[in-house]
This record gives C-alpha cells, structure tokens and sequence, in this order.
C-alpha cells in the first residue's frame, strides 16, 4: 500500500507520484528474476538518469533536481520498496558525486556535474581495501605525484557498481598518516584498471559489488578533488550524507516486507480465521509497522537538520542504526509470518531478509554507529 507521505511541496508530491509510476512499471517488474539470475538491468539507470532522479539533491545550476535531502531520501525509499539493489545503487551514485559537488572548483563542477547528475554516468565510491573497511586511515592504495599527475596502484574493495560505474569518487594514499590521503575524481574505464570477479553475495544480486586494481595508473593534476590530504575528511563528510542513504533504502525494504506480511496475513486462515486476526500475529505485525515507522522518522528528522544547515552526524548514524536493525528485524518477521512459504523462493520476504543484512554492514557497521554516537555523547 502507498505510504501516506508528509511532503514539503506540491512539486515534492508530483515527483514522489512519477517515482511511484517509473518504480512500479520499471523497476519492479525486473527485481525477481535479475537477483535470482545475477543479471544487471541495462539501461535502467540512464532512464532514471532521464527522469533527473539520480542528481535530486543536487543544485539545479549544475544538472542537479534542486530537492531537500527531505525529499531525495523518501524518492530512494520508493526505489527500494521495489528493488533494493537498484535504489543502494543509486544512492551510492549520490555519495559517490558528493566529493566533487561540495569540494571540486568552479571548473571542475562545469566540466563533469552535469554528466554526472543528469547525464547519465553513475558513480561508484571507492573507500574501503581488502585490509581496510571500517578504518579507513588505514587504507594503502598510493597516488604518487609525477610531473604529469598522479600514479595510483593498489586495490580497492567492496565497490558497488564496480566495473560497471563511469567514474570513482577514489580515495588513495600520497603521504604517511590519517593526514596523507587524498580524493580523486577517477574514470571508470582507463589504462591499469581491471575489476575483480563480483562477489557472490546473500543479496542485492542484480547490482554488481567487485574489486578494483590500480596498476600504475595514471590521473591527471585536474582529477584530484579537494586539497593533498583533505581526502579523509572529504570522505567522511560524504558518509554522513551517505548513511541517510542507506537509512531510507533499509525503510523501504522493511516497508515492502511489511506490505507483504499484512496481505498474506489478511488472506490466510486459521482456525476459522484470518491469521491476522489473532492477537499473537496481529501483535507481531504492529511492532512491524511501529518499526517502519520508527526509521522512517528517524532518517527524516536527520534529514530535515541537514536541510537546515545544522549539525547531523550523530543523527545521521542513529538514523543508519535505527533503519537497519529495523530491516533486518522487520524482513525476519516477515518470513515468521509467512511461515513455511516465508521460506520459499515463491515469495519474495526471503530475498527481503537476504537483502537487510547488509544494510547494518555497508555505509559503516552499525558497530562504528554505536562508536560514533558514543563518541558524540562524550563531546569528541
């Protein structure tokens, strides 16, 4: 069932209803059997592309949609509730834009914004290495500067959309320490560059997640973004805006999950009735939508501080940690209510529970939301 949605504008709520009739007629039809077969969907990002759904946040000036954070989130929550690999995609693709949009020059953002927010090229974010995820200071890809750029080698790990993206937002070492890492707005297709097998995943199968090896590649002196050493801080800012993301995809997996629970529970009798008519299972999908709901306003009142301009990243991890528990618990309990046929591939709630698990992963381990909200309490 639609969610009966608060939105700022009229303008907010035509663009939610045209997501609504591209996600039901684009992107639902093709979930099933692209994760069953691993199957990425050709040409499905270059038509949201085309419906200026993949720059929303983004200022109108540089090919963006000019929306509030407010409103991209519960777009990407609508994606999700159809096919969450396609909506982490495309907020990967938001993250992986960030560096550029809110750290690269004047020239740099007429050079390259437009393709990349309504041009159709999707981005990858490429942070974490094989010994390297949740402490990225630690990361030991090099970019070393030449007289015509940077040379980078080394590998990158944990890549969405790696070997299939345009460009990275690429983060390498060129000096020791936290300090020494800087960001670079990398090509996706360049001499040096090989990709992985993609890794064979619980879920979110249609979109590819791969390895990424560096061999003596050059970038020129105009891809590096930021300044030698900003890359770190750059790339952290971006996360905060980037766990919103995640936030809103792991709501509308729950959400979809839920829908699912209550249709099966309304048509399934037992004992003379309707299943959701006894109180036990009637209890268990209320504390389903209690918590749906709790995620949801959990992200938009994250959300609505950073359209404000106020601090948000203690909100921002809450959200991701609210959200993604929320997931994981609410697609589990869909498949309890379902009972045998939860299951099941005939049903599609044990893709849902497949699909939450990474959400409390990826974007930062819920362990390094509990860090970073522990952290912010203590007034570091």
């Amino acid at each position: 069932m639609p969610v009966d949605r608060l939105l700022p504008t009229r303008e907010a709520h035509d663009l939610v209803d045209l997501v609504r009739h591209i996600a039901d007629k684009e992107v639902a039809p093709l979930a099933d059997q692209h994760e069953r077969e691993h199957r990425y969907p050709d040409g499905l990002f270059a038509l949201l592309a085309e419906a200026g759904l993949l720059g929303l946040p983004y200022d109108e000036g540089v090919g963006g949609g000019g929306q509030p954070y407010e409103v991209y989130l519960q777009v990407l929550e609508e994606l999700a509730a159809r096919w969450a690999a396609v909506a982490v995609a495309v907020s990967v693709h938001t993250l992986a834009a960030f560096p550029l949009l809110h750290f690269g020059t004047e020239t740099q953002r007429e050079r390259w914004a437009p393709a990349v927010l309504s041009g159709g090229m999707v981005g990858g974010y490429s942070l974490s290495e094989p010994q390297a995820g949740s402490d990225a200071a630690a990361l030991t890809c090099r970019a070393e500067r030449t007289a015509d750029g940077y040379r980078v080698s080394g590998s990158k790990a944990w890549i969405t959309h790696g070997g299939r993206a345009d460009f990275y937002a690429l983060f390498a070492r060129t000096a020791p320490g936290s300090a020494g890492i800087s960001c670079f707005f990398a090509p996706g297709r360049c001499e040096g560059l090989t990709f992985g097998r993609p890794e064979d995943k619980m879920g979110l199968n249609g979109v590819p997640t791969t390895t990424a090896h560096w061999d003596d590649v050059l970038l020129t002196p105009d891809r590096r973004v930021g300044g030698e050493g900003q890359g770190l801080s750059i790339a952290f800012s971006a996360l905060d805006s980037g766990r919103l993301g995640i936030a809103a995809c792991a709501t509308g997996l729950a959400q979809c999950a839920l829908d699912a629970a209550v249709a099966y529970a309304r048509e399934r009798t037992s004992f003379g009735r309707r299943i959701i008519d006894h109180q036990g299972l009637g209890f268990l999908l209320a504390d389903m939508a209690a918590a749906v709901d709790s995620a949801r306003a959990a992200y938009l009142d994250a959300a609505r501080r950073r359209d404000a301009g106020r601090p948000y990243t203690r909100q921002a991890s809450v959200a991701k940690l609210v959200a993604t528990d929320a997931a994981m618990k609410v697609t589990t309990d869909a498949v309890q209510v379902l009972g045998g046929n939860g299951y099941t591939r005939e049903y599609p709630v044990e893709r849902y529970m497949r699909e939450a698990k990474i959400m409390q992963i990826f974007e930062g381990t819920n362990q390094i939301q509990r860090l970073v909200i522990s952290r912010q309490l203590a007034g570091r």
